[in-house]
């Protein structure tokens, strides 16, 4: 548990359920919960596109074009790699007081199926490279407005948008009624599986979008180490190797001359022997079992390209038992300027320790480590499997039906992750039974799409007049 989450949970525990509830009412003479549905930009409101520069200033320089290209090709995925800017939009926002360890970055698509260490289907969170403690209405704001942009692409006209939002608030709000109910233990065993999904899917979807679920919960099952070792390498003199694909997947061994190539293979290696210092007993046991033989720096995401990102291939009993990390950049938070820097010194740990806090259950080789970079520089990183069991949302196919019930979904994982570390009984109370917090932030969520879409068209511009590069990819 991290910083001021941490303090909230300890007074917390002291405090009668009462004595919450009446704190969490009280927020409401703080920030009404009409007011959410307030979004005006500040007068002083700093270039989109400088923020974007600001950011890319610190990363991979041949791969920053990647990322603009990416961002202009719509308002969503825009907004993908937008969580720097919102957050600084967020932090002139009203807030109730209630924190909770934040996601950061809680759109849509950062909600998907993962695989559990009992090799269940769950759904859950996924991305926490923005994660720190905070009010908990700006992940549930950022959830909404991606709502909104996304039923925009698909062509829903008002109404269907502000059903698909009511619906994913609503379930937020109902659901942390339920947890503010629940024992503590109760509430840390929570968790939506691959069964639950199924009769969510059966009583609220179609029958196209009951297909839909059934080929994306198969397709999960399929998305491993073994799937990513057959489409990502290839034998090479009797050796397994990473296959280049530039510049999405370049092996070190083009990136750099033999000598440096040398060295920072050393480096990678022990920066996979030092992370596993991180992990559990069993797990660090499991993880000495393999050894590395290749990696290559991937690019990965949307907001995350040009952050340093490696894969490592490990064999283990022979050549065709594999197992891929991703090694990837933590960086300060996005949210640090405007709720204070994260407890941990390693922002790695920051990472780990918010996702380990928020999600169900996490990947068994989740870890963290700090090591130099082609650069020579120190950088964070923190590591996970490639691929586990991972299944995404494709908006573009989903009816307005479709897309409330997966906001649903959406809106019942945030509220159990909230109620992990923030007071949930302080938090039902301040949201109510009523609904004004609902239509508060369907209001909100227009409001701020349209200024995603404003930003989006300064990017444009930006790429168009030769101010900032963008390519394919």
């Amino acid at each position: 548990m991290t910083g001021n989450t941490a303090v909230t949970e300890l007074n917390a525990r002291w405090q009668t359920p009462e004595e919450r509830a009446a704190r969490g009412r009280a927020g409401r003479a703080r920030a009404p919960r009409s007011g959410h549905a307030e979004y005006e930009p500040a007068p002083d409101r700093a270039d989109p596109v400088d923020l974007l520069e600001r950011q890319s200033a610190a990363r991979v320089q041949e791969l920053v074009p990647i990322r603009y290209g990416r961002m202009t090709e719509s308002p969503f995925r825009f907004y993908r790699g937008a969580a720097a800017i919102m957050a600084a939009d967020l932090a002139g926002t009203p807030v109730s007081g209630l924190r909770a360890q934040l996601c950061g970055d809680a759109h849509m698509l950062n909600f998907r199926l993962l695989g559990s260490p009992e090799r269940n289907l769950l759904f859950d969170i996924n991305d926490f490279d923005e994660t720190l403690p905070g009010p908990w209405e700006w992940d549930v704001k950022r959830l909404a407005a991606s709502l909104v942009i996304a039923g925009r692409e698909n062509g829903y006209d008002d109404g269907e948008r502000a059903d698909v939002v009511r619906a994913a608030v609503r379930s937020y709000r109902e659901r942390m009624h339920e947890f503010a109910g629940m024992r503590d233990l109760d509430v840390w065993y929570a968790k939506a599986d691959a069964e639950q999904l199924q009769v969510v899917a059966d009583g609220e979807l179609h029958k196209r979008g009951r297909k839909q679920l059934a080929e994306a919960l198969e397709k999960a099952r399929t998305r491993d180490s073994l799937q990513a070792f057959e489409k990502l390498t290839h034998l090479e003199g009797g050796e397994r190797r990473i296959t280049a694909t530039p510049p999405l997947v370049v092996p070190v061994a083009d990136l750099l001359p033999d000598r440096e190539r040398g060295e920072f293979q050393e480096r990678i290696q022990d920066l996979i022997e030092r992370y596993g210092a991180t992990l559990q007993s069993d797990r660090q046991h499991l993880l000495r079992r393999f050894s590395v033989v290749d990696m290559a720096r991937k690019v990965v995401g949307v907001g995350s390209v040009g952050t340093r990102c490696w894969i490592v291939l490990l064999l283990g009993r022979d050549g065709e038992d594999p197992l891929f990390l991703q090694a990837k950049e933590a960086d300060e938070s996005v949210l640090a300027r405007h709720v204070g820097a994260s407890e941990y010194a390693e922002q790695g740990e920051r990472v780990v320790s918010g996702q380990r806090l928020m999600q169900a259950a996490s990947d068994i080789f989740l870890g963290w480590a700090g090591a130099h970079g082609i650069d020579g520089r120190e950088r964070d990183f923190y590591v996970r499997q490639l691929r586990d069991w991972k299944g995404i949302a494709e908006p573009a196919l989903m009816v307005p039906r479709g897309m409330a019930t997966f906001g649903e979904m959406c809106g019942a994982t945030l509220a159990r992750a909230h109620a992990r570390s923030g007071d949930r009984i302080a938090v039902a109370a301040y949201l109510g039974r009523g609904e004004a917090f609902d239509h508060a932030l369907v209001t909100f969520a227009e409001s701020y799409a349209d200024q995603n879409e404003r930003d989006f068209q300064a990017l444009v511009a930006a790429v168009k007049s030769g101010r900032v590069p963008a390519e394919e990819a």
